[in-house]
């Protein structure tokens, strides 16, 4: 068992959004292969770019110890082992475990006695256990927790977010013993100013983790449905919050569209636990649904919107602005705006979609989104300001009349526009 990982070298398996910051941070103090299947991700950081935007060229350079590989047998040279590879959904909104289990397989193909992996993907607890250490344990003919060891430490990476980051974030941590246990924390205790704590379990870990943003996701459907009440009760939500908001203990969560890697995606992990051992989650759920159906209620209240004005909505022309799950930010991993845009289809709208943070081919491969360059003259019967870019809070009325024709909504979802300028809030 490794008693002092000071000069021990670590292998980050996975370099997008979680495991890059973390491979750099690493690679500041100690020997680093960062690895990923994809060799053009590779390739591109080794020149110093990262496409994400989360690791500036000027930080990458600053991991003298970090090397970039797509090579498994470069991990060979490993003695702990990182796993930071998505946690996705399938179509069935159930957990789907490929891409971590393929990690399991690889890295069971070259452990070695004595070393430690531990996982930091999303996974509902009991995953790391009795999912993926088996797998290792069956490619490597190794025992756990005899000729290796695990631990668990949850990702907290906010894709987008410059304040904070990796190393200004407290991290959870935990060990497949006590004596791994400290291991592991003194391991992050390297890189993370904000400290750690150590949690007694990794599936403790592993269900603080998938409660953070469960809990995030309720709070934001209750907002979302007190949306819909005050909607048709013609108050306006954003001035009953900041009224509600001047009370010292009520929560600032807004009314909006629900994607992206965790939030929309995590609770799903524990309900389908919860399911496995036989209890039927009711909030979690119901919570799931009305933020699910977010991007159907939206269009329905363009929809009415643009019939009031006579507006005929049969081969109408809509914007979209933005296709990102969030502001400021190129990650479009599960946006809940491809359902404005879907839903809008279903209508026979004609929709253009504007986004310049995302990558335009990244867009048509995943949603089969065609990005325009940039939005028509005088063309559009509405525009929906589905996110917050910073690029779209500089927009006034002007912006909009040289977009719009004549009689046209403005559907303002992220509260980013003066009142005078939208018709419609969410």
């Amino acid at each position: 068992m490794i008693t002092n990982n000071t000069m021990q070298e670590i292998a980050i398996i996975g370099l997008g959004y979680v495991g890059l910051p973390l491979a750099v941070e690493f690679g500041k103090k100690r020997p680093v292969i960062g690895f990923d299947i994809d060799k053009v991700r590779v390739a591109e950081l080794k020149q110093g770019k990262d496409r994400t935007l989360e690791v500036e060229a000027e930080l990458l350079a600053e991991a003298t110890f970090l090397k970039f590989s797509d090579d498994v047998n470069a991990l060979k040279q490993a003695n702990i082992y990182i796993v930071t590879v998505p946690t996705p959904i399938d179509q069935h909104k159930k957990p789907n475990l490929t891409p971590l289990i393929k990690a399991s397989e690889m890295l069971g193909s070259v452990i070695n006695k004595g070393d430690i992996v531990i996982y930091e993907s999303t996974v509902y607890p009991g995953a790391t256990e009795e999912d993926c250490i088996p797998v290792v344990e069956s490619v490597s003919g190794l025992k756990f927790n005899r000729d290796f060891f695990a631990g668990y430490s949850p990702e907290r990476i906010n894709p987008g977010d410059k304040e904070h980051r990796v190393t200004n974030i407290l991290k959870v941590t935990s060990g497949s013993t006590p004596e791994i246990s400290e291991i592991v924390d003194q391991l992050y205790r390297e890189i993370i100013i904000a400290g750690t704590f150590k949690a007694t379990s990794i599936r403790v870990a592993e269900a603080a983790k998938v409660i953070e943003n469960t809990q995030r996701d309720v709070n934001i459907a209750l907002i979302n449905e007190l949306a819909l009440i005050f909607n048709e009760m013609d108050i306006d939500t954003l001035d009953v919050l900041e009224a509600a908001g001047t009370k010292w203990n009520f929560l600032p969560f807004r009314p909006g569209l629900v994607g992206g890697h965790c939030i929309g995606v995590d609770p799903y992990y524990l309900t389908h636990k919860a399911e496995a051992i036989g209890y039927h989650p009711q909030m979690i759920l119901a919570g799931r649904r009305i933020n699910d159906n977010m991007g159907k209620y939206v269009v329905s209240e363009l929809v009415k919107a643009m019939l009031k004005k006579r507006i005929h909505v049969d081969g109408a022309n809509v914007l979209v602005l933005g296709l990102t799950f969030k502001e400021n930010c190129p990650d479009i991993r599960n946006t809940k705006v491809v359902d404005i845009v879907s839903e809008l289809q279903d209508y026979s709208v004609n929709v253009d979609v504007y986004d310049p943070w995302a990558c335009p081919k990244l867009a048509m491969h995943e949603y089969g989104i065609d990005l325009v360059v940039a939005p028509k003259d005088e063309y559009y019967d509405a525009v929906v300001l589905a996110v917050g870019h910073d690029q779209f809070k500089v927009f006034d009325k002007s912006t909009f009349n040289k977009l719009l024709r004549k009689e046209s909504v403005i559907y303002d979802l992220k509260y980013v526009l003066p009142k005078s300028v939208s018709d419609l809030r969410l």
